[in-house]
């Protein structure tokens, strides 16, 4: 008799909680949101914003490589060049990339055929350059950064500096053995890379 009573007390009770809980849920408070209010920091990350502009692929790789990042710059520009084409800035910043990672053949590779698709360019002549001069190729090198002097009208610093470097290192070459000399990669438009000498 007394089992009977509490299990008539705990199915009312159960009964109760039930539609009070219905009435607080159709209250005009109702239940509150999951997760922090609006006015609170979220933890969660914000949505993607459709309607803004995607970040040029070409300037992301170019801060890639002013940060030193080459690998990652070598797959923004070869997303860049998926997205539009393979156009002489985008080879001449892989090439500049190979260039930061040592990889010198490549580098030379990919700057003759960025010069090949646009000679009128003295950042992509300098950038070759450079490379021919880690690559011993001190003549080459010479003519090569002469054409980019040329080509910018003296108005270029970096370009300026790696032909007086090129021209002083090719006059004591014969006296003066692994000389470490920083030659400046320039991009199209503002800024330019510093690559040290590759060991």
């Amino acid at each position: 008799m007394i089992k009977r009573q509490s299990l008539k007390r705990s199915a009312a009770f159960v009964l109760c909680l039930t539609v009070v809980t219905g009435l607080t849920a159709c209250s005009s408070g109702g239940f509150p949101a999951f997760g922090p209010k609006r006015g609170d920091a979220s933890p969660f990350a914000p949505g993607v914003n459709m309607r803004k502009d995607a970040e040029d692929g070409v300037e992301v790789a170019h801060r890639l490589m002013a940060a030193g990042e080459y690998e990652l710059a070598i797959r923004a520009f070869n997303r860049a060049a998926l997205a539009t084409e393979l156009n002489a800035e985008i080879l001449s910043g892989l090439g500049s990339a190979n260039l930061g990672l040592g990889r010198l053949g490549q580098a030379e590779k990919l700057l003759r055929e960025a010069v090949a698709k646009d000679s009128t360019q003295p950042e992509v002549w300098n950038n070759l350059g450079v490379v021919l001069m880690e690559r011993g190729k001190l003549a080459e090198a010479n003519l090569t950064f002469r054409k980019a002097y040329a080509l910018d009208n003296g108005e270029s610093d970096a370009i300026r500096d790696n032909l007086r470097l090129a021209l002083a290192k090719t006059e004591n070459s014969a006296t003066i053995q692994n000389q470490e000399d920083d030659y400046k990669l320039v991009r199209r438009g503002s800024g330019d890379f510093l690559i040290r000498s590759v060991p």
